[in-house]
C-alpha cells in the first residue's frame, strides 16, 4: 500500500538520538538547584517536602516536582514518606562545606541565559518560550501561527515515523472500530493503528492549521480511505461522538493538572459505553524515581509547555476521577508506555 513504509521498522535504534533531543535541558535544571538555590547544602541540614521546599526557596509546585523527580532519578536526593534528603553522593560533591564540593564547578556555568531562564520557570512555573529562543513565543501561542505549527508537526511527525508502528501493535483493539486521535498532529499515529488494525477506521481531532496538515499528511500515506481528520479544539466544547476509542499520544505531558482532567473528564463523556482510552506517552514510574531519561524528558516539557511526564500513579489517579475503570499499564519502546481504561 502507497505510504506505508512508516510501519516498517529501521534497522537501527535511534534511543540515543531521541535522548540527545529529551535530555537537553536537563543539565540546566540541575546547575539551577545546586548554584542558584543551593539545595544540596539545604536539605543537608534537613530533609523536606515538596511543599516546604516550594515555601522556602518561593518555587512554582510543577516546576518543582518535576526538578525533585530528575533529582531523584539521578541519585542526588533520596524520598521517604515525602520528604527528601541528600544522598551520599550528593553529599560528598554538592553540599558547601565539603571537601570535594562540585558546586562552584557547576556555579561556573549559572550565568548561561536557559539557566537562568531556567530559574525563573522554577519560581513563576510559566513556561519558556520555545526552544529558549529570544524571538519565539509561548509553544501554546506559537502554535496558533501557520509558519511554527506546520514545523512543529513535522518535527513530532519524525519522531512518530519511529514510534507509531509500536505503539499501534501494543494497542488492544478487539470488539472497537473507531479512534479518535485526540490532537493527533500529523495523523501518524491514527494511520498506525488504521495499517495495523486494519477493522479499525480512524480520524484525527486538530485544531486549525494542523488539521490541514494531518489531512496532507494523511494522503500522503496513502490511508485517505481509512482515516480522516476533524477540525475541533479538545479544551472547548465536547469531543466528536461516536467513537470507541479515544487516543491521546504525546498530549497530555504538554499540560498542568486542570488540563488533562478536564480532556480526560470530555473523554469519558463523549466516548461509547464500554469504550477505551489510551494514553500513550512517557510515565515517571509510580515512585517518582526514575527512569532518568523520563526525568529528563520531563524537564523539556517543564521548560517549554505548561505540562511535565506524569507518573503512572498519577495518570491512574486522573483517569479514575474522571470515571474511567479497569486501568492498564504496557511498556513499549524508547521510554514510553500506554495506559488504558474503559468507560463502565
Amino acid at each position: 500500500m502507497p505510504g506505508m513504509d512508516f510501519m516498517i521498522p529501521p534497522r537501527e535504534d535511534p534511543l540515543r538520538l531521541l535522548g540527545y533531543r529529551e535530555s537537553i535541558f536537563a543539565p540546566d535544571l540541575l546547575i539551577a538547584a545546586s548554584a542558584w538555590l543551593d539545595l544540596f547544602t539545604r536539605l543537608s541540614n534537613e530533609a523536606a517536602d515538596l511543599e516546604g521546599i516550594c515555601a522556602a526557596l518561593g518555587l512554582s509546585r510543577r516546576p518543582a516536582d518535576v526538578m525533585l523527580t530528575l533529582l531523584t532519578a539521578m541519585g542526588l536526593l533520596a524520598r521517604e514518606d515525602g520528604m527528601f534528603r541528600v544522598t551520599e553522593l550528593a553529599a560528598e560533591f554538592l553540599v558547601e562545606g565539603s571537601p570535594w564540593n562540585l558546586g562552584p564547578y557547576l556555579a561556573s556555568l549559572k550565568e548561561r541565559p536557559v539557566c537562568r531562564e531556567m530559574l525563573e520557570v522554577l519560581r513563576t512555573g510559566k513556561p519558556a518560550r520555545w526552544g529558549a529562543r529570544e524571538d519565539e513565543d509561548e509553544w501554546v501561542v506559537a502554535m496558533e501561527r501557520g509558519d511554527f505549527a506546520r514545523s512543529f508537526t513535522a518535527a513530532m511527525d519524525g519522531r512518530g515515523a519511529y514510534l507509531a508502528s509500536l505503539m499501534a501493535r501494543s494497542l488492544d483493539c478487539e470488539g472497537r472500530s473507531r479512534l479518535l486521535d485526540i490532537a493527533g498532529g500529523s495523523g501518524i499515529y491514527a494511520c498506525a493503528v488504521a495499517a495495523a488494525h486494519p477493522h479499525m477506521s480512524a480520524a484525527v481531532l486538530e485544531k486549525p492549521p494542523v488539521d490541514s496538515a494531518a489531512r496532507s499528511a494523511i494522503s500522503e500515506r496513502g490511508m485517505s480511505e481509512g482515516v480522516s481528520a476533524i477540525a475541533g479544539d479538545m479544551l472547548s466544547g465536547e469531543l466528536p461522538a461516536g467513537f470507541d476509542v479515544h487516543l491521546l499520544s504525546h498530549v497530555l505531558h504538554d499540560w498542568d493538572v486542570p488540563a488533562v482532567e478536564k480532556i480526560l473528564e470530555s473523554s469519558h463523556e463523549s466516548l461509547a459505553p464500554g469504550g477505551m482510552v489510551a494514553v500513550y506517552d512517557a510515565h515517571v514510574d509510580a515512585d517518582k524515581a526514575g527512569p532518568l531519561e523520563v526525568a529528563e524528558y520531563s524537564v523539556l516539557l517543564m521548560f517549554s509547555t505548561e505540562g511535565k511526564c506524569y507518573s503512572v500513579e498519577e495518570m491512574e489517579e486522573m483517569l479514575a476521577g474522571a470515571g474511567f475503570e479497569d486501568m492498564r499499564y504496557v511498556p513499549t519502546a524508547a521510554h514510553r508506555s500506554l495506559i488504558t481504561a474503559r468507560k463502565a
